[in-house]
């Protein structure tokens, strides 16, 4: 449910970071019209893709997108997406092990590099041409990590709420040594927590993830049905995983969405800091703010994220232009970022 620790207020705080500046997008699509005739589909005769830490449902036509979902989600958040782009490409929507219903049988062995290697295992045995990948939160770490492992395998990424360090939040002198202790601490919690309690605490974090009732809900019941061995394991590997030594290297283009909202989310100064910075080192990333929205962006704003996507498919130039006091996209050390414009200064932890 990409219900992650938040550093405020114990570790369950509610959600800090978030959100869009408008965005007019002008591109041609004929390049993705062709590789669509192109993209080589799966053989009816191949050997079904079986694995114990995920699933893909297949849906579409189309040059090849991945949807990753994020901690204790289920593919469910991506349906709507998929929904959408099945029309022109294949949708790989999958679901991890371990959440919203799904079988865990690894306890509190490790969770997100095994996941990730059999990401890997799915691109090749379905012979997918380098398709896009788009995850929300530890989905969009996944993706981030799986083009670092496997530059060969992945087109191009975007990471939606995704920070490639997650306790960078904590501080910016924070390293995954030093966020251990609070990762076995969010851990422990999980664990053993009742089930009055774990439901309550749910909800409060439900409604620090999403301004949307509908989705709120969702949330929480993903959560209740998730193994609490499964999130515990993931919450652990989210906190302690730090993606940004690799990022100078890598070669794949990517784009991150993150939100902002100035009514008890993120305020826009806080998330321009603190994407820019923790994405510094990437080579020509697209830092893309969403205002008006909290974590689950997809569905706090589906309108702007379905024309994100849409761009970042036909992967043309985006032209970011002011909207409810966003600023500018502008180059900055090699880094697409947010002009700190019209920001709040009201924000309290």
């Amino acid at each position: 449910m990409s219900n992650v620790i938040r550093p405020c207020r114990g570790v369950f705080a509610p959600s800090r970071l978030a959100i869009i500046l408008g965005v007019v997008i002008a591109c041609a699509v004929a390049s993705d019209h062709a590789r669509a005739q192109s993209a080589p589909p799966v053989a009816s005769s191949a050997t079904p893709f079986v694995s114990d830490r995920l699933s893909v449902e297949v849906v579409g036509q189309g040059p090849d997108v991945i949807l990753i979902p994020g901690l204790a989600s289920s593919r469910e958040v991506w349906r709507a997406t998929a929904d959408r782009l099945k029309a022109s490409h294949r949708v790989h929507l999958v679901q991890l092990a371990g959440f919203a219903g799904e079988p865990w049988t690894h306890g509190d062995g490790a969770f997100i590099q095994p996941e990730v290697d059999e990401l890997a295992r799915y691109i090749r045995q379905a012979r997918l041409d380098r398709p896009a990948v788009i995850g929300h939160s530890m989905g969009g770490l996944s993706g981030l990590l799986l083009a670092q492992q496997q530059p060969d395998l992945v087109g191009r990424v975007m990471t939606v709420d995704s920070l490639p360090f997650y306790s960078a939040m904590f501080g910016p002198t924070a390293t995954a040594e030093s966020a251990k202790p609070l990762a076995d601490q969010a851990a422990n919690m999980i664990l053993s927590a009742d089930t009055a309690s774990f439901r309550t605490q749910q909800e409060a974090t439900a409604q620090a993830l999403s301004l949307t009732p509908s989705e709120q809900a969702r949330i929480v019941a993903w959560s209740l049905a998730t193994d609490r061995h499964a999130m515990a394991s993931a919450m652990k590997d989210v906190m302690t995983t730090d993606a940004r030594p690799g990022l100078a290297t890598m070669t794949t283009p990517v784009t991150a969405l993150y939100a902002a909202d100035a009514d008890g989310g993120a305020p826009v100064a806080m998330a321009d800091a603190m994407w820019t910075r923790e994405y510094a080192a990437l080579p020509g990333v697209s830092l893309i703010r969403v205002d008006g929205s909290r974590h689950f962006i997809m569905a706090d704003q589906p309108a702007r994220f379905a024309e994100l996507v849409d761009a970042f498919l036909a992967n043309c130039a985006l032209k970011i232009l002011p909207a409810n006091g966003g600023g500018l996209v502008q180059p900055f050390f090699g880094v697409t970022s947010p002009a700190l414009t019209g920001a709040p200064s009201n924000w309290s932890a």
